[in-house]
């Protein structure tokens, strides 16, 4: 006799299994992702069929559909959709008059603003782009990254002191570029303000391609000259359907972004456009400011905000105040926040969600985690079994050679070492891929070096990161470690990421900047640390929770991090410095370790130490 279970009996057990292989498998997240990348396709596909792939007309929709509302907050003024609009159209009369066609570049050497929107959105309408040059550079650097964006005409918009640094390469410029017009902002301004604001017809940005630049970024240049990424408008194509973090005013909310960050950098210029695409509310800041931030996002009425590498430490530094709950932000989005700050900082300022992604200039590895509790905590990008299942054979962990910066190679094949991803490596990413790799601007040679073939096989080719990550059982994906920053001593590979990690935990570190030095009469590189403590007090801490290995030997006490112009630990200057009393700066003192016993201690490193080091008097 057969029994047969009630409707709803068979209804409620296969809900409760559906429920939980989701919750195990996140087959819903997944598949919200790969449905979501299939209607983008879908979408980019339509407007290439009707002339429509300019980013401009995604700005240009939103203003029909929200017109007087509110597109930008700012301290130097506020202004509705149309308002933008119209002053993007002043612009693109403006920038025609000065030449520019469909095709160019111009550079914008200029702080953040509602200006530097209207110029870009006005570069979008004739079919232009701007080419992003770092504020911050001075001499060589700044002319380097000049010349290579190829542009005749540079926008200036900024302080006394980047206007001192342009005008020292000025000569330089005039010598190898001639013809380029150096305009400053704040002496045309009014007359582009007094320009009709004409739309530009439609034939300007007919026929735009996928691969065509809707700007021009730079690499950092930490490790030499920055190169040229130009950010193809494909990439960016899919934010007018969401913004960067998957907000959209059709969802009925009134999100509003506050992005202090460089727009000359991916990370706050991309936000920036992309939420204005979306339909979201941008609220400008010229730059980050540790005192006034709090204030801005109070008076903004922000409900989210974009943050890189060490904001947030930095702002988890100043003294706690009643205030610190007292803002509308539930949300925050961005790339570097180190897990010895996560939960301090939500927990301190009541933040609801974290959106940390993880990409670089190139592109190549895409990875996100929206987190709103402690299982996806700490983790850089997270998938769940179907993309773990599909990104299986492109997402590829190996071994690397600390010394040479190598791929490691099993000596009897030839190939690579591929690691478990529980382990991680350098993650390579075979092509050809989903997302394409658009070169360095004018650099064949740097570019042909991101690749390597016979990785696995005869005639295979991958994309090499360089940075080291690791996925656990859970797809949830953590961050290593930046090829060249992890070292070898004693034999073992050590993490600055980790120790820096670790380091950072204790209180009162407003910084920990790790790295590998070289010592003399020693193999290897040994661990040093530059940081704001006292060095005693640090070096119970580590020796607690790092092993004997990892231990930083030396301690240089600094006076100020050493950081990028975006809040990014800079460790190059730090590593050619070493330990040399004749290169470290007068003003940061250097110890190193007296004991690796229990109570061990740090003492001043001296010239006679160093002499020491050097005829093998002393050793470690």
């Amino acid at each position: 006799m057969e029994l047969a279970l009630p409707a709803a009996a068979v209804a409620a057990t296969t809900a409760v299994t559906t429920m939980y292989l989701d919750a195990k498998l996140h087959l819903g997240k997944d598949l919200r992702w790969i449905l979501g990348r299939r209607f983008i396709r879908r979408q980019w596909a339509r407007a290439e069929k009707e002339g429509r792939t300019s980013m401009y007309y995604f700005l240009e929709e939103r203003t029909a559909a929200l017109g007087d509302q509110e597109a930008i907050w700012s301290r130097a003024g506020c202004y509705s959709w149309r308002e933008m609009m119209a002053r993007a159209h002043q612009y693109a009369v403006w920038f025609q008059s000065q030449g520019v066609k469909r095709g160019d570049l111009v550079a914008f050497f200029m702080l953040n603003s509602p200006d530097f929107i209207f110029a870009w959105i006005g570069l979008w309408a004739i079919g232009a782009a701007p080419a992003m040059i770092n504020y911050h550079l001075t001499g060589r650097a700044l002319v380097h990254c000049l010349k290579l964006s190829g542009a005749k005409l540079v926008l200036m918009d900024g302080d006394d002191a980047a206007m001192g640094r342009m005008a020292e390469v000025l000569p330089e410029m005039d010598r190898i570029a001639n013809g380029t017009q150096f305009v400053r902002l704040g002496e045309v301004k009014d007359a582009i303000y007094a320009l009709p604001p004409t739309r530009p017809g439609d034939e300007h940005r007919a026929g735009i391609k996928a691969s065509d630049p809707m700007g021009l970024f730079y690499t950092s240049g930490t490790t030499g000259m920055p190169k040229g990424c130009p950010l193809p408008v494909i990439a960016a194509f899919g934010h007018g359907y969401g913004g960067v973090a998957g907000t959209n005013p059709v969802d009925g909310k009134d999100e509003r972004y506050y992005v202090c960050m460089p727009y000359y950098h991916g990370t706050g210029g991309i936000n920036v456009m992309a939420q204005l695409m979306a339909g979201n509310t941008v609220c400008v800041a010229p730059k980050f400011s540790v005192s006034g931030f709090w204030q801005d996002i109070r008076d903004s009425r922000a409900t989210w905000f974009v943050y890189v590498g060490e904001t947030l430490r930095y702002l988890l530094a100043a003294p706690p105040s009643p205030l610190d709950r007292q803002h509308n932000v539930h949300s925050i989005y961005g790339n570097g926040l180190r897990p010895d700050v996560w939960d301090r900082f939500t927990e301190r300022f009541g933040i609801v969600r974290v959106f940390e992604f993880f990409n670089s200039s190139e592109g190549m590895l895409s990875l996100d985690n929206e987190s709103r509790n402690d299982y996806t905590a700490h983790a850089v990008g997270h998938h769940g079994f179907l993309q773990r299942w599909k990104y299986h054979k492109y997402y590829v962990p190996v071994a690397v050679d600390p010394d040479t910066g190598d791929i490691a190679r099993d000596p009897d094949t030839g190939f690579a070492l591929r690691m478990p991803y529980e382990v991680g490596g350098e993650i390579l990413v075979r092509v050809p891929f989903e997302r394409q790799f658009p070169g360095y601007w004018k650099d064949e040679k740097a570019s042909a070096g991101k690749f390597v073939e016979n990785v696995f096989e005869k005639g295979d080719r991958y994309y090499r990161t360089g940075d080291a990550l690791r996925r656990d059982g859970e797809g949830r994906w953590y961050f290593l470690d930046r090829l060249g920053d992890t070292f070898r001593w004693k034999g073992e590979n050590v993490s600055t990421a980790e120790v820096s990690e670790v380091l950072g935990k204790y209180p009162g570190v407003l910084d920990a900047n790790v790295y590998g030095v070289q010592v003399p009469g020693h193999d290897g590189k040994a661990g040093a640390a530059a940081v704001y403590i006292d060095p005693a007090l640090k070096k119970t801490h580590a020796r607690s929770h790092l092993p004997r290995y990892a231990v930083p030997l030396f301690l240089r006490h600094v006076k100020e991090p050493s950081a990028t112009h975006n809040n990014k630990q800079n460790k190059m200057p730090l590593k050619k410095e070493g330990i040399d009393p004749d290169k470290v700066k007068p003003e940061d003192k250097v110890f190193w370790i007296e004991s690796q016993g229990k109570g061990i201690t740090y003492v001043p490193f001296t010239r006679q130490d160093w002499d020491d080091l050097h005829i093998g008097k002393a050793r470690l």
